[in-house]
């Protein structure tokens, strides 16, 4: 019996054993975390990127993130810079025409998406921030968003239980609280959103040769928009970042000209990048088209004589861009290769 159960033993720890060492190769239940910050890489594919402060680093990353989702930082804390720029949503508003600020009041444009910022250099419809490092001042102190003053904010970091520690470890020179600044606020959200990286779609695949096949009518549409398209959404960033009107119906936001006062700009906005287009509706600048196809029809069937319009946009006399049925249908069908699945659930970028 003795020697029956000595075998037996032996033979659990052995199996014992065994599972570790298994573990230890191809873990996938209660081991630990790898690391998951990353580096900021430029994607083989894409060009070099502006120059911004500093290069992002794990504390500094962490640090902008935790300031990103945090509804401290609107007048009443109950909406954060992540409550209108949802991961899902490549960091867009889904389902929102336009975002709702504190106290329920809402503006008249709609929340575009965050990827990709490190080689913009404006932002927003307007352009209105020509800096990275300033962009997030911008939506903290807006009325209609987070109507709060920089200074009460910073009052409130300073006094947070979490926040010193978090930016001494992001800035060494950060000694004590009245090291903490503004600056460094805008420099630690501008780490954060320099990694929202979207370059890893079926179309990226395609492009770089690593073994992704377009359908036919993939295939077809990324001709038909190269021919149609690209002049605005050029590029593997698919914007020129140019401002431009593109013959929306007029409305009191004067877009470009807000900024520059310059009759000339007026009614002129952004061109925004069309990577994760699938899942950044509803459009243009005011949320007013609710669907692709949408898109596509007003191009082909509406856009309007307005003051400024695109050159591009009034051919011979002839408005909008000429589609037919079955190339809308394919532009639609190459524009979702530009969905990068890997982006939207990064869970590095997770709340």
């Amino acid at each position: 019996m003795r020697k029956k159960i000595s075998t037996f033993v032996k033979c659990l720890i052995g199996l014992v054993l065994l599972n570790i060492t298994a573990c230890g190769t191809d873990c996938k239940d209660n081991c630990p975390e790898e690391p998951i910050f990353k580096p900021f890489a430029v994607p083989a594919n894409f060009p070099a990127t502006t120059v911004y402060t500093g290069e992002p680093t794990a504390k500094s990353f962490d640090l902008g993130k935790a300031l990103f989702y945090d509804p401290m930082l609107s007048v009443d804390s109950s909406i954060s810079c992540g409550s209108c720029h949802q991961q899902n949503a490549a960091f867009a508003h889904d389902g929102h025409d336009i975002s709702h600020g504190v106290n329920s009041l809402v503006g008249n444009r709609n929340s575009p998406a965050i990827q990709n910022l490190a080689w913009m250099t404006t932002f927003f419809w307007d352009g209105g921030v020509g800096h990275l490092d300033l962009q997030s001042f911008a939506p903290i102190e807006n009325p209609v968003e987070m109507a709060e003053e920089l200074s009460h904010v910073m009052h409130k970091i300073r006094r947070s239980p979490k926040y010193p520690d978090m930016f001494k470890a992001a800035f060494p020179d950060v000694k004590d609280t009245s090291d903490i600044t503004t600056a460094k606020m805008g420099v630690a959200f501008a780490h954060f959103m320099k990694m929202l990286v979207s370059a890893n779609s079926r179309y990226d695949k395609y492009i770089r040769g690593e073994g992704e096949v377009l359908t036919q009518s993939e295939l077809s549409g990324l001709q038909v928009f190269t021919q149609k398209c690209a002049t605005c959404h050029s590029g593997d960033l698919f914007t020129d970042y140019s401002f431009r009107n593109n013959g929306r119906p007029v409305t009191s936001d004067s877009g470009r000209m807000h900024i520059t006062l310059n009759p000339a700009d007026k009614y002129k906005f952004k061109v925004p990048t069309l990577r994760n287009i699938e899942k950044t509706g509803p459009y243009m600048h005011n949320g007013g088209l609710s669907s692709l196809t949408a898109v596509l029809n007003f191009y082909a069937n509406n856009v309007e004589n307005t003051p400024n319009l695109d050159p591009i946009l009034n051919q011979n006399g002839v408005l909008g861009i000429p589609l037919s049925e079955t190339e809308k249908t394919d532009i639609i069908a190459f524009l979702r290769t530009l969905t990068d699945n890997d982006f939207l659930k990064d869970k590095r970028f997770a709340e």
